[in-house]
């Protein structure tokens, strides 16, 4: 039986973990912290749960990601509830443009950002369905083989044969689209709904319209159609279901075990060694982990797609406020993800995500009271400058931010300050502590280009799954890279037979 170590219990880790244990491999997750999800883990504070990083959840449909993972994983059935709408977006101005998956969203485009930028909506939902029906193929992206290129253009001519896009029309489109950026289809439209765009696609392509390419940036953009869906007992239930079908398809989940080193032997990953001085040995490696995390794990033996990385990573951190509050602050019937918008530059206070815990989940927060979760994007080297050469400043410019947050989410419920009875604050270097990403990068990389994440396969038997391969960040994306490694690793024809693998033993 082949043995597979998977570093890292995060969506994408576990997802190919459930997938690969129930097609017959004998596999092991190691994660660092004392349970399961990494950034879309839940933890537990004061009688509250928080979602740590993640706080919406889509794919959430017949078919869809989270759909194909739950029959990959065996798992009947994901608990909680559908949300619709998806969130309300708050403008400068005070309007408010309610994002929902059913046709009143034609109304609220119309009424927002007047009757020609209906052009750009339709635009992004045709490219979306037809972007959707080939992801959710699972192609090797980007394709670093011909067998790759081959199951490429298979899954292409299936798509086609079925109806694709609608028609061949819509071909020349999308392959101009590959090299276009999403702001090319606002050209002549209102600011309002360039700014609109640009904050949207921030927290889902990590890049705005100028920047984000126009492919990746439709299919972003359609998170709402997507099966948005709220966890009952956070976001963190995902992994923990996950996790559960590892362990009960005879798979192992073990915790507090955070890999310090990948051995070698004759040129090939052989082992990983974690800080309690255990070894695993295996045939095969998936490390759900950001490239510098893994860089560092593998030292000399890194491939040159990791070696050449920058010193420091390139993206967003974020930062964050964990909030207890009275529920009598949060009306009823109330949306529970919020986005409000002040002003440009985008990030850094001017732009804050809101996820509130559904009044009907008593897991999430105490009798009569609801967790809350602010999210803003910030520059991660800002926050670690400070921390590294003066740390009054990081403590001071920490408290600057939290109240920035606090005071834009009034924005959405006003007097949320008065209301809260608990405040915790999070930068960058927070996230690096709890979630051991480098320098606390997340989101993975900013959706410029197509072709720039890198390849899931590192090497004969080193793969990478999570938000830093394709396609990129978001639950439902780390699912499908999850699911695609497993299936690309089910098809390999040379993988090394059980008991193959080299043992690696480490002297006290």
């Amino acid at each position: 039986m082949l043995r597979a170590v998977v570093i890292g219990a995060g969506i994408g880790g576990l997802s190919a973990a459930a997938a690969l244990r129930r097609a017959g491999l004998d596999v092991t997750v190691l994660e660092a912290h004392t349970y399961p999800g990494g950034c879309a883990g839940t933890f537990f504070h004061q009688g509250y749960r928080f979602d740590a990083g993640a706080t919406l959840a889509g794919g959430f449909y017949p078919g869809g990601p989270m759909d194909l993972l739950a029959r990959a994983a065996g798992i009947a059935q994901w608990p909680g509830r559908p949300a619709d709408p998806a969130m309300v977006v708050h403008l400068p101005d005070g309007a408010q443009v309610v994002r929902s998956g059913d046709d009143t969203r034609w109304d609220e485009y119309r009424g927002a950002f007047g009757e020609a930028s209906l052009s750009f909506w339709r635009w992004q939902e045709d490219t979306a369905d037809a972007l959707w029906d080939l992801a959710l193929g699972l192609p090797a992206w980007p394709p670093q083989s011909l067998a790759d290129a081959r199951n490429i253009a298979s899954l292409g001519m299936h798509w086609l044969g079925n109806g694709g896009s609608g028609t061949l029309k819509a071909l020349p489109d999308l392959a101009l689209d590959v090299f276009r950026p999403v702001a090319d289809h606002l050209r002549g439209l209102p600011d309002r709904l360039r700014l609109f765009v640009d904050a949207q696609l921030l927290i889902s392509a990590q890049a705005t319209s100028q920047g984000a390419n126009a492919l990746y940036g439709a299919a972003a953009l359609d998170l709402p159609r997507r099966g948005v869906f709220h966890l009952e007992g956070g976001m963190g239930s995902i992994a923990k279901l996950l996790a559960q079908a590892v362990v009960d398809n005879g798979g192992r989940v073990l915790y507090r075990q955070e890999a310090s080193r990948i051995w070698h032997v004759r040129g090939r990953p052989a082992a990983v060694e974690t800080r309690r001085g255990d070894i695993f040995n295996a045939d095969l490696f998936i490390a759900n982990l950001t490239p510098w995390n893994l860089s560092s794990l593998l030292g000399d033996a890194a491939p040159q797609r990791l070696s050449r990385l920058p010193a420091r990573p390139r993206g967003w951190g974020a930062f964050v406020v964990y909030i207890g509050v009275d529920g009598s602050a949060v009306p009823a019937n109330f949306p529970l993800h919020h986005q409000v918008v002040l002003r440009r530059p985008l990030g850094e206070g001017n732009t804050v995500f809101l996820s509130i815990s559904p009044e009907w989940d008593g897991k999430r927060a105490p009798a009569g009271k609801r967790a809350l979760t602010l999210s803003t994007h910030t520059d991660l080297n800002l926050w670690w400058d400070l921390l590294e050469s003066d740390p009054e400043a990081y403590e001071e410019r920490q408290a600057q931010y939290a109240d920035r947050l606090l005071a834009a989410a009034e924005q959405a419920i006003p007097d949320l300050r008065s209301a809260a009875e608990l405040a915790l604050p999070g930068t960058p270097a927070t996230f690096e502590r709890y979630t051991r990403r480098a320098r606390g990068w997340v989101g993975g990389f900013p959706q410029v280009n197509l072709l720039q994440n890198p390849g899931a396969k590192l090497g004969d038997n080193l793969w990478m799954v999570g938000d830093s391969i394709f396609p990129g960040q978001s639950v439902a994306a780390a699912a499908l890279g999850g699911l695609r490694v497993a299936g690309a690793i089910l098809r390999e024809q040379d993988l090394p037979v059980a008991g193959r693998a080299e043992q690696v033993k480490v002297a006290a």
